[in-house]
């Protein structure tokens, strides 16, 4: 099953650091935060990326174009001019990198790599946070729920689109919130199935609003309500955060060293 990121984006809250790189090439702990997301569906056994790329998309290729390098032992005799890869490890990933243009917003950018993942349901994040969320179970949920899409449903604060959720987990409302409202809110990690295509329109759609907001009022968004750990990249505080967690060895992400 593919999984699509969302990498495209300006990252102006995070400007600091995203006037020189694409803010899911950020590093916390020495390794992009796209990495990390990576890494982290990678250990449920899902090996295959469609990154969605935009501002900056070239310093997404080059990373995974000098990857084998970056993580090999080699010697380099300048005289005969070759290389000897004495021992090299690289992730089990097939990685597709699509130029989904500079100012393409979320829905827009999905609807841009519908050829890519060939008419199947595939997994879709953001390329700014992460969590430990059961990606097994929220795919597990999806699929009982005969859903369009299932999202997960997070409880972070304030910031972010509001969730109205039933009893049944069915989102019943998508709307965007106050920032002195609590509780659920999309934390990305969702399951996508193909029929979302007809619900994105150009490159201006904003998944956020429209696509999401018809999917609810037609009872076809479900929620995975994740009480666990959640946390996105927004700021350069949150950026902190993250790094505060890995050097402390505090990082709930982070089960493939669990």
């Amino acid at each position: 099953m593919k999984v699509v990121i969302l990498a495209g984006g300006y990252g102006t809250r995070i400007s600091e650091e995203s006037h020189l790189r694409p803010k899911p090439m950020i590093e916390i702990g020495n390794k992009p935060i796209l990495w990390h997301i990576m890494k982290y569906y990678s250990s449920f056994g899902f090996h295959e990326f469609i990154i969605c790329c935009g501002y900056k998309g070239y310093a997404i290729k080059e990373f995974f174009a000098d990857y084998f390098l970056h993580n090999s032992d080699v010697t380099f005799d300048l005289q005969a001019n070759s290389m000897q890869i004495l021992n090299s490890f690289c992730e089990p990933w097939k990685v597709t990198c699509v130029d989904t243009g500079l100012d393409t917003m979320t829905g827009g950018r999905i609807r841009r790599i519908q050829k890519f993942v060939e008419g199947e349901a595939f997994f879709m994040t953001y390329g700014d946070g992460v969590s430990d969320v059961d990606l097994n179970a929220l795919l597990q949920v999806h699929r009982r729920s005969g859903k369009t899409v299932t999202l997960t449903a997070v409880r972070p604060g304030g910031r972010f689109g509001a969730l109205e959720i039933s009893e049944t987990n069915e989102i019943r409302s998508f709307r965007e919130k106050n920032p002195d409202e609590g509780g659920w809110i999309n934390g990305g990690f969702m399951v996508l199935e193909p029929d979302i295509f007809q619900y994105l329109g150009d490159d201006r759609c904003v998944f956020e609003r429209e696509p999401l907001e018809q999917l609810a009022a037609q009872g076809k968004l479900q929620a995975y309500r994740h009480d666990g750990f959640w946390q996105c990249m927004d700021t350069l505080n949150d950026k902190n955060k993250l790094e505060a967690l890995l050097e402390k060895g505090k990082a709930p992400w982070k089960i493939w060293e669990n």
